[in-house]
């Protein structure tokens, strides 16, 4: 009898390894897709000569519309599962890469590029796939779990910029954009995998004394939740700054060609060992002081980077520990959230904690190329992107993660 218990362990283990692994599927391609609209801005503007602030005022659309579709996008996979919601998102996702591939003028780009990828992505990325993991993970390992689906996740980024970069050189804006469209609607199947419900079940029954209501009226009263979704503002405003833009401004710098397409593929290679240290670092740490730090650290790079002298090793090293704190944020904030509050309004919790990430994520690639277009120089928003992480790590450092009673007066 005592070889059946390895065995019962076993469907269990595949189960939990088939979840994250699904996750980073997702995960991968729609955030490894989005990662390469920064090397669209160039080609829009000589190709189909539009102006590089319409350009990046679609892009940061997509971010808003990705913020404030998350809440909602996640209140729907609370309810329903994630598998319905990936699937609708991922068509989104596609319908508006394929209407941004022949676009004619920026109304339809704004439409595709903005307005149908932002839906699209809040259904296939953090705020839906990655609290499902979540939720199928014990406290002690969500972390961890978190930490891997992201750093999983990450070899999309890895993957779709030299894709996107070569179909585009080779055959044209309009194909490389139809290929990620493809690629965004063969990753939808992996959702099913996404909803193991033992578990959930579990977490119903110990949290139903908390209605949704209850749930956002405590969350909102929480002063360390309404720090942690200030602090995410900046994590948005500085990664889409930097993805949107980078390539330009190493292109003003009069770097080799392709060397934007390098950095952003190297980030999202050292993005990989990022998030899961990250993980493995909040399934050790207090999360909110492993984010202050991050945060930090980011700042120094940034600053560092832009006085330095550019040069193929200085762009190499920025891309290495941009990685290393990219996306290691969303595995700690949405960890915390579920410490805090628990796993059974997570999506919605931290989606509306998202939606501060994202009006950051409009701002920072809207903003760059209005600076841009008005000082012919990006130089303002690098300041402010670097000036930032000091006003994140201090709104992070004294978040209480004390966890709340779902029956508990607020606590401020």
């Amino acid at each position: 009898m005592a070889l059946s218990d390895p065995i019962k362990a076993r469907p269990a283990f595949n189960r939990q390894t088939l979840l994250i692994l699904s996750a980073a599927v997702i995960l991968s391609a729609a955030m490894g897709i989005r990662q390469t609209f920064g090397l669209f801005v160039e080609p829009f503007s000589l190709d189909r000569g539009l102006p590089v602030t319409l350009i990046a005022f679609a892009i940061a659309i997509h971010n808003l519309v990705w913020g404030a579709a998350q809440p909602f996008a996640g209140a729907a996979a609370d309810r329903y599962g994630a598998a319905p919601v990936v699937a609708f998102g991922a068509a989104a996702f596609a319908l508006g890469l394929g209407i941004a591939a022949m676009a004619p003028s920026g109304i339809m780009l704004v439409l595709g590029l903005g307005v149908l990828v932002g839906i699209g992505i809040s259904c296939t990325a953090f705020g839906v796939v990655l609290t499902a993991v979540g939720r199928e993970t014990a406290p002690e390992k969500r972390s961890m779990a978190m930490g891997i689906a992201s750093a999983g996740g990450s070899f999309g980024q890895v993957a779709m910029v030299p894709l996107a970069q070569i179909v585009s050189e080779y055959s044209g804006l309009s194909t490389a954009l139809i290929v990620l469209a493809l690629v965004m609607l063969a990753a939808a199947p992996f959702g099913l995998f996404l909803d193991g419900r033992p578990r959930l079940a579990a977490a119903e029954k110990e949290e139903a004394a908390l209605p949704l209501k209850a749930a956002l009226e405590q969350a909102l009263g929480h002063r360390g939740y309404c720090l942690l979704t200030l602090g995410f503002f900046t994590c948005g405003f500085q990664l889409a700054f930097i993805a949107t833009h980078l390539p330009g401004y190493l292109s003003l710098c009069h770097m080799p060609s392709g060397t934007g397409a390098k950095a952003l593929a190297l980030i999202g290679l050292f993005n990989m060992a990022g998030s899961w240290a990250c993980g493995w670092l909040g399934g050790r740490y207090r999360q909110q002081h492993v984010l202050g730090w991050l945060y930090l650290i980011r700042g120094v790079a940034i600053a560092a980077f832009f006085l330095a002298p550019k040069s193929d090793s200085s762009v190499t090293l920025f891309a290495a520990v941009m990685g290393l704190t990219w996306l290691g944020t969303v595995p700690l904030t949405s960890g915390l959230v579920a410490k805090v509050f628990g796993v059974r309004h997570l999506g919605t919790l931290f989606g509306i904690c998202f939606l501060s990430h994202q009006i950051g994520s409009f701002l920072g690639a809207w903003l760059g190329g209005l600076t841009f277009d008005l000082t012919g120089s990006y130089t303002l928003v690098w300041w402010a992107t670097a000036l930032a992480s000091l006003m994140a790590a201090a709104l992070h450092f004294p978040i209480n993660d004390t966890p709340q009673v779902a029956a508990a007066p607020v606590q401020a």
